[in-house]
């Protein structure tokens, strides 16, 4: 979700305005996959390099994300969204942890859209934590290095329970994955918009969806 800054730059707004901004958008994204049956939305909100951003910039992400998650829990209970939140949690301030933990315990037992918020959160660290766990697994020989597999990594990924995705989408114009979902987008169709996130609509993200349907998808076979 790309562009909140140059969003709030070209208005001569502050940066924390495109942050306010790029909400609106995320509630539309979220009530348009749920008109559409989407089965998963992931949103990059927050990566690990992130961190290294203006203290002031961070801290109002932390605040505006405990706001939205508190002032989202009627949408979530209305359509049947079950939230998670994917990333090194440990690192985020203790009353957005909090907030998590009881916003995913309020939507645990939802059916409808799987909505996932990565939050400090980054692909290679991902991959990293599953090779962590697979490898306590081998010193404890739970697990043999020949029963090592694609299967028994991804099995291992923080969204190991979902099928990996089948459409990114990236706006404002930069073409790059930026360490989002590094092992499940193998085989992803990557949909690239000028678009600034404050500005991506509901036709936006139906423009996408159109693209994403005259896809002919091989994974790696012939047609």
């Amino acid at each position: 979700m790309d562009g909140n800054g140059r969003w709030a730059k070209k208005r001569f707004l502050p940066r924390t305005a495109g942050h306010k901004a790029g909400a609106k958008s995320v509630r539309r994204i979220i009530e348009n996959c749920v008109k559409h049956k989407i089965a998963a939305l992931t949103l990059f909100a927050f990566s690990s390099e992130n961190w290294q951003r203006p203290a002031d910039e961070v801290n109002a992400l932390m605040s505006l994300f405990i706001e939205h998650l508190q002032k989202e829990i009627p949408l979530f209970i209305e359509h049947n969204i079950k939230l998670r939140v994917i990333g090194d949690i440990a690192t985020l301030p203790q009353g957005l942890q909090q907030q998590i933990q009881e916003t995913e315990a309020t939507t645990a037992t939802h059916t409808g859209l799987n909505l996932n918020i990565a939050t400090s959160y980054g692909g290679r660290w991902d991959i990293c934590q599953a090779t962590k766990m697979i490898s306590e697994k081998v010193l404890n020989g739970e697990l043999s290095l020949e029963q090592i597999s694609e299967e028994t990594v991804a099995k291992h990924l923080v969204l190991a329970d979902l099928p990996e995705p089948d459409l990114f989408i990236r706006t404002s114009g930069e073409q790059r994955i930026s360490n989002f979902l590094l092992w499940q987008l193998a085989y992803t169709e990557l949909f690239f918009t000028e678009t600034l996130w404050p500005d991506f609509d509901t036709d936006s993200f139906d423009e996408a969806l159109a693209w994403f349907a005259a896809r002919q998808r091989r994974f790696g076979k012939t047609s």
